[in-house]
């Protein structure tokens, strides 16, 4: 007869592996600083996987309690186990840095289709895809109206995630996301570009932007994945409605660091980025109320003054 201590050890080991079995598996693609927000916020109730281009995160990955998978979404033949991993996926990665269309995306729910074992996927966009509105206050029934090839791309991306969705019968939803700060977020504090002097527009060329913090947008993210309906687009944003140079100031302020310094349009033009420009030359105000409604998130910063003291 086994040794009492032993037969209780082996009893209370068993059930582990199929514990692990019976975690809720997430499949995160582009898990960056948002994602692993995502992964923290679950806990260790959940059996997260990661893809990564870069086999030297997977430490990173791995003390976070992912596990990572080494996989490239420029090379379809390096995706083909993805499809076999999880029911919920989100795909948080970024289309490529050229043409009007998103080949990762394509590859991507090629490998998703292979299995058929994805029920749910959750893609994180941009509100770029809007184009410039002159400020206009919108909710997500407004048609998109890309005006670069970044944005074109987004659009691109969305379309095909939606009608792989309906071919495929998988739960389909899309984030719109504008700017994402924190203060423990690589770049993601806008002290960091007042501390370089990067100016803003004067006042009456200036324009409406919008922002989620990056812990709200991970807990936004879980809410899609639990309880998204199908087909379903949300704005991914706070409360705040500032200009950008008023956001800056307001930074400033709290940081205690002087102002940026204000200059018109065509300044900037001869001193700004075509990057940085871009983002000067498009005004958005977002409704957020469907996304309050549906995923049913109380924002832990609703505006940037309470995320930026945080």
């Amino acid at each position: 007869m086994p040794h009492p201590t032993r037969l209780c050890a082996a009893r209370s080991a068993a059930p582990r592996p199929l514990r692990r079995m019976r975690q809720p598996r997430l499949l995160i693609v582009g898990c960056g600083d948002v994602g692993q927000r995502v992964a923290k916020a679950l806990g260790r109730g959940w059996s997260v996987r990661a893809l990564t281009s870069q086999p030297e995160r997977a430490a990173i990955l791995r003390a976070q309690g992912i596990t990572p998978l080494i996989g490239n979404l420029d090379t379809p033949a390096s995706l083909h186990r993805l499809g076999a991993l999880a029911p919920r996926v989100l795909h948080l990665a970024p289309p490529p840095g050229s043409g009007e269309a998103d080949p990762r995306t394509r590859h991507l729910l090629q490998a998703l289709g292979q299995h058929g074992v994805c029920r749910r996927l959750v893609y994180g966009s941009t509100t770029g895809v809007y184009g410039d509105t002159g400020g206009a206050r919108f909710d997500e029934t407004r048609t998109v109206a890309p005006v670069n090839a970044r944005a074109r791309r987004r659009v691109a991306a969305e379309s095909s995630i939606r009608r792989w969705a309906v071919d495929q019968g998988v739960q389909a939803s899309i984030l719109r996301i504008p700017g994402i700060y924190a203060g423990d977020r690589p770049g993601g504090h806008p002290r960091e570009r007042l501390a370089r002097g990067t100016p803003v527009l004067c006042a009456e060329d200036d324009v409406y932007t919008n922002h989620i913090h990056a812990d709200d947008l991970a807990r936004l993210c879980i809410a899609a994945l639990l309880r998204g309906r199908p087909q379903r687009i949300w704005h991914a944003c706070d409360d705040t409605e500032l200009k950008m140079g008023d956001y800056f100031d307001l930074a400033a302020r709290l940081c205690g660091l002087p102002p940026p310094r204000r200059i018109s349009r065509e300044e900037a033009r001869a001193q700004l980025s075509p990057m940085l420009l871009s983002f000067m030359s498009e005004s958005r105000r977002l409704d957020n109320r469907r996304m309050k409604r549906e995923l049913r998130v109380a924002l832990r910063y609703p505006d940037v003054t309470t995320g930026l003291l945080a």
